[in-house]
Parts: C-alpha cells; sequence; structure tokens
C-alpha cells in the first residue's frame, strides 16, 4: 500500500505526516499486511485510496459480533457492535470501543438485555449519533427477534467513556434501525427506521429536542412491495433528502423527500444489487455521494450473497460508479456484511463492518483519491 500524496487540487487536503501516523499505528500496521489487499477501481497502484485498514480488537469477550457502527466525537472516534455467542442469543450485548491516540480501546459492555419482565433478552443494531449540541446518543433494539424487538437508548457525557442507565424508548418509536440519522439545520434530527412484524416496511422518525420526544411517518409507499429495511439517509445538492435501503428482491430501493423528511416518495428499485444485506452511505462534504454495500445478490453463494463489499460514488444519488472493493472472498463463511461509514472533519472517509462474524474492522478511505468507474446495468466492471 503505496503511501498518499498531498493533493492540493482536491477539495480536502491531507498531509503526508497525517497518513504516515496512521500507517505507523501498531495496530493498523499489524492489520495491514497480514491480511488480503482491498482495490481500487481504476486508480494506478501509487494511487491507492485506502489510508489504512486494522480490526478494531483481536481479542474480545464474545465469539460472535455483528452490526457495527461509527460517530465521531469533539475528541475520537467511538464504535460500537453487538457481541455474544451468536446472534439471537440472549447473551448477545452491545459493546463500545474508543479510538484515541491511534489504538483502540479494550471492548466494554455497555447494555445488555436483563432486567425486562420476561427472561433475558439479546441486543441488536446499536447506532450511534452525536447531535450539534449534548451528549453522544447510543441506540439499540432489545428482544428476541426483529418482529418483537423494542428501541433502548443510552447517552455519554464524555465522549464514549460512561453511559447512562439505559432507557426504553416509546413504544410506537423504534429509534434509528440500523443506520445513523442525519441532522437538518434547524437542528431536527431525520432517523431511518422500519419494521418486520407484519411485512417489511420502511418509515421515519423525527425529532426536534435531541431524541427526547418523537414523531413518526407512515410506511413508505412500494416499501412493502421491496420487503425493504433499514435505511440509510443522503441529503441532495437541491437539498432534498434520499434514502436507500436495503430488500428482499434483490435490488437497492429508493426513495425521496421535499420536506425534509416528513413525507416521502414511493420507493422504486434501483439498478444495483442488494442480497438483502445491510448498507450505509453518507454524503460528502465535496457533494459526492458514497455507498458502502455488497454488490451482489443473494442466491448462488456460500456467504449469501455478502461478498465482496463494494464501495460506490454518485453525483446525483441516483446514477452510481464502480470506487471501491473493500473485502472480496466468495468462500469465506460469513462473508463481509453491515457496512458503517462516516466522514469526518479531516475530510477522511471511515468505514467499519463485520468481518466473518469474527471481528469488526476499520478501514480508511482518503475519498479524493476515488478514481469511479461507470457501471452498466449495475454491473460492477472487471
Amino acid at each position: 500500500m503505496s503511501p498518499l500524496q498531498e493533493h492540493s487540487g482536491s477539495a480536502v487536503k491531507f498531509s503526508a505526516r497525517k497518513i504516515k501516523t496512521w500507517l505507523q499505528t501498531s495496530a493498523a500496521a499489524t492489520v495491514l499486511f497480514a491480511i488480503p489487499a482491498v482495490g481500487a477501481v481504476g486508480a494506478p497502484s501509487h494511487a491507492n485510496p485506502v489510508v489504512a485498514s486494522e480490526f478494531i480488537y483481536l481479542k474480545a469477550p464474545f465469539r460472535s459480533c455483528h452490526a457495527s457502527t461509527l460517530v465521531e466525537t469533539s475528541s475520537n472516534l467511538v464504535a460500537a457492535w453487538f457481541g455474544g455467542t451468536a446472534e439471537r442469543n440472549p447473551d448477545v450485548c452491545i459493546y463500545v470501543s474508543r479510538l484515541e491516540n491511534h489504538a483502540w480501546s479494550t471492548p466494554m459492555k455497555v447494555a445488555d438485555g436483563v432486567g425486562f419482565t420476561t427472561n433475558r433478552q439479546p441486543c441488536w443494531n446499536p447506532v450511534l449519533f452525536q447531535p450539534q449540541h449534548g451528549p453522544l446518543l447510543l441506540f439499540y433494539k432489545v428482544g428476541p427477534k426483529p418482529s418483537a424487538w423494542w428501541g433502548m437508548w443510552t447517552t455519554s457525557p464524555d465522549n464514549g467513556i460512561t453511559w447512562t442507565k439505559p432507557e426504553r424508548l416509546p413504544d410506537s418509536v423504534l429509534g434509528p434501525i440500523k443506520d445513523k440519522p442525519i441532522q437538518l439545520s434547524d437542528g431536527v434530527i431525520v432517523s431511518g427506521s422500519s419494521t418486520e412484524n407484519e411485512g417489511r416496511h420502511v418509515h421515519f422518525e423525527l425529532s426536534k429536542d435531541n431524541g427526547q420526544t418523537w414523531s413518526c411517518t407512515p410506511p413508505v409507499e412500494g416499501s412493502g412491495d421491496l420487503g425493504a429495511i433499514q435505511p440509510t439517509l443522503l441529503i441532495l445538492a437541491n437539498g432534498h433528502l434520499e434514502a436507500l435501503a436495503r430488500t428482499d428482491k434483490g435490488r437497492i430501493g429508493v426513495t425521496f423527500s421535499s420536506d425534509e423528511g416528513r413525507t416521502w416518495s414511493a420507493m422504486k428499485p434501483t439498478d444495483l444489487p442488494n442480497p438483502d444485506s445491510g448498507i450505509d452511505a453518507v454524503t460528502l462534504a465535496d457533494g459526492r455521494q458514497l455507498l458502502v454495500y455488497n454488490h451482489n445478490v443473494r442466491g448462488g453463494s456460500l456467504n449469501k450473497g455478502r461478498s465482496p463489499l463494494n464501495v460506490a460514488l454518485s453525483r446525483d444519488g441516483i446514477h452510481w460508479m464502480a470506487a471501491l472493493v473493500l473485502e472480496n472472498n466468495p468462500k469465506a463463511p460469513s462473508g463481509f456484511s453491515y457496512p458503517a461509514v462516516i466522514q469526518t472533519r479531516d475530510g477522511l472517509v471511515h468505514i467499519t463492518y463485520t468481518w466473518e462474524r469474527r471481528r469488526i474492522r476499520h478501514v480508511v478511505v482518503d475519498p479524493a483519491l476515488l478514481n469511479p468507474l461507470p457501471m452498466t446495468d449495475g454491473k460492477w466492471p472487471d
């Protein structure tokens, strides 16, 4: 992996010293050369956009992990995920790790499914979010299965070091179901959510007071027909919102809002394939849209289509181009899935994802070095 150069013509400028620091961290250096290299699409080898790739932990008090989330606070990065013996098992809890001084802290359990009127329940799908003002928020779900889970949340006043006693959200509110919310200029938080109890449907939840109270939209028209869940949110150049969603119909679904998330267009399928696996996306500072997803279908695969794991770019949120392959091992039994993606203040893009259900991987990308290629009819270029 070649060191990145300074890009004076880019929207964001990165220093050689910053990149060197990333590569010299012990955790990153160990994993960078011990795992298969990721591949840039359409970029020469000397311009690899991947700054670093590392596992957040190598040892943990749980066997299996999934559904990571990532946030930048005023002082550090914080990641969370659920871990236990296996998904759905009652011992599955929420764990948090902080990136400080270029090293991830030991995973710390911050929530479990103990203390409810029924037997101990598994935890699911944590979502971290740092609002414009106030403490760091952590949403997650508790319950025996997605069709019967409920929303929980806790807050941290010190950027992920300590957490308040978790509270249950109102019965009508699940919280962000997998991917991070967005906060509009007027402070309204728009959260993508979904239900799986009577079919699968996407809806949105809005809060004007940093999550203290919520209002919910009706299910998005057409999302049930697509079997859509787990929407991720983007902000378009015209100020409209776009949501992309996982579906069980082999294609990523899309819906738009022209009134700041209060109402949404009927959901339609895109040209992008989806093996019924989670996705995430982010609007970059330069206006481009970046999507992380499995460019594959579910059938005919050892890992239900959860390899490869890909990055695509778009200028308008509609026409997507192939930019990067993060992982590609069709024989990996559990694959690579459930990405989370953010752009930090320095302009770098950070991605976490489930690595074979055994670890959480963290990849840092310089978006100025992505050199995307067209996808014809949704086909990834050779």
